[in-house]
């Protein structure tokens, strides 16, 4: 089993990588005047307090967002993802981090819509009050992998699915695979973004290759998986050493953006001097 209950790691490393890239997809789809649908299948509450009780636990932000905070160094992707970090907080200040869904709200525009799916009553809504009011957006009291179908393909034939599960049971890995094969046979043209955390545990360390299996000959933009690797292993195979975006069918700027963005990253959060940021491609 791996817990990761979401506000006690908001803004940490694996929240950089999957918002980073979240906002390179978002911006691309951006320069075509045609609407998209996006759908989020693990929503959570859109915003986390980094003064909470939770977020000060074990403070995972101040070596992930918080190494990025005050830099003026950035690459102009990293640059941009903050941008977004900051409209979320107000000019200047730091506080709290946006969920992928608040972010996915900012970056919409009217002929846009997001589909969030949350689960847990209480973060639902948490959400639901945070998106009160903005038609572009539906939140959903449900199972996120169960969502997909009636959604797909949509209307205008652009669409982007983020899939972030908490990976809490094992059966999540193979819930992320079946769903990706699900979406690209019903909408072969989606864009397909999933976190994959990397932990000690075969399951975890098998889902990138078994979804680069999965989309081979079926995508036409083929696929990305970006891998950043921040902190050493722990003993008794705990902790998150870094994580995976894997991307089907990435816009063709990606692949340029995220080869320069990921070693600058790894070494900006290194917690090791084994940190290394790579980008795989097919």
């Amino acid at each position: 089993m791996f817990a990761y209950r979401h506000a006690f790691h908001a803004g940490n490393h694996a929240d950089v990588l999957k918002h980073l890239v979240l906002v390179h997809l978002l911006q691309h789809l951006n320069q075509k005047e045609k609407g998209y649908r996006v759908i989020d299948t693990h929503a959570g509450t859109g915003g986390y307090s980094l003064r909470s009780v939770e977020a000060n636990k074990k403070l995972e932000w101040v070596d992930g967002i918080g190494r990025l905070w005050e830099r003026q160094d950035l690459p102009k992707g990293v640059a941009a993802y903050l941008d977004q970090v900051e409209v979320f907080n107000g000019p200047g200040v730091l506080k709290q981090v946006p969920g992928s869904p608040s972010l996915i709200r900012q970056l919409l525009r009217p002929q846009d819509e997001l589909h969030a799916f949350e689960m847990q009553p209480q973060d639902m809504r948490s959400l639901e009050k945070l998106m009160a009011d903005d038609k572009r957006v539906k939140v959903h009291l449900s199972d996120g992998f169960n969502g997909l179908k009636p959604l797909l393909p949509p209307p205008t034939r652009r669409g982007l699915v983020l899939m972030d599960p908490p990976y809490e049971i094992k059966t999540d890995y193979t819930r992320v695979l079946g769903s990706v094969r699900e979406i690209l046979t019903r909408f072969p043209d989606a864009v397909v973004a999933v976190w994959i955390p990397q932990v000690q545990l075969v399951e975890a360390q098998q889902l990138p290759q078994r979804l680069r299996n999965a989309v081979q000959g079926v995508v036409k933009k083929g696929w990305l998986d970006a891998q950043l690797t921040v902190a050493p292993a722990q003993g008794g195979g705990f902790g998150l050493m870094g994580s995976h975006m894997f991307v089907a069918n990435p816009p063709h700027t990606l692949g340029t953006l995220l080869a320069e963005e990921l070693p600058w990253l790894a070494s900006a959060m290194a917690q090791f001097p084994g940190a290394k940021g790579q980008l795989l491609a097919g």
